[in-house]
């Protein structure tokens, strides 16, 4: 059984683990690696860092929220990520993720959550889709990847959003 709850500091191994794990593969992230926990926490949005936990509390996932934007026009949209343990992929733990986190971004009044899904990463089109998510554009070579299995390749995103 798969429960939520807040990200707190001592999530941050296994957050930063996982994560890792999700830059390793070349398709999670234009990011290199994680960043120290005080910077990582320094520019999410209170209340929307969770984790899911199994049974014995260890993490199998988290998702945060960043703001979109400075402009007060934008405070209601925000943009997220959400990162799968490898060891529990297939199990709904992404799905859960998603669905905690818009409930939780709709009751502090916001009106989207969005993300730019790298290309090559269906599995995480796919999660989105089933969310809810809906494809908004592509934006074509829009990052230059500097490390890992896509090193020197210009790289496309999709960007998705949910209106909540």
């Amino acid at each position: 059984m798969t429960a939520l709850r807040d990200m707190a500091a001592g999530d941050w191994d296994a957050v930063e683990r996982i994560y890792a794990a999700g830059i390793a593969g070349g398709s999670a992230t234009f990011a290199e690696s994680p960043p120290p926990w005080e910077e990582f926490l320094a520019t999410r949005i209170p209340g929307l860092s969770l984790v899911a936990v199994d049974g014995s509390g260890a993490v199998l996932g988290w998702a945060a929220a960043t703001p979109t934007s400075t402009r007060d026009v934008y405070r209601g949209v925000i943009e997220h990520s959400v990162y799968v343990d490898p060891a529990a992929a297939g199990r709904g733990v992404g799905g859960a993720l998603l669905r905690g986190l818009a409930g939780r971004a709709r009751a502090l009044g916001y009106w989207t959550i969005q993300s730019s899904i790298l290309a090559e990463n269906p599995a995480s089109l796919a999660l989105h889709g089933k969310a809810g998510f809906r494809t908004v554009g592509r934006r074509e070579r829009i990052g230059l990847m500097s490390y890992g299995p896509y090193a020197g390749s210009w790289r496309d995103t999709i960007l998705v959003e949910l209106r909540l």
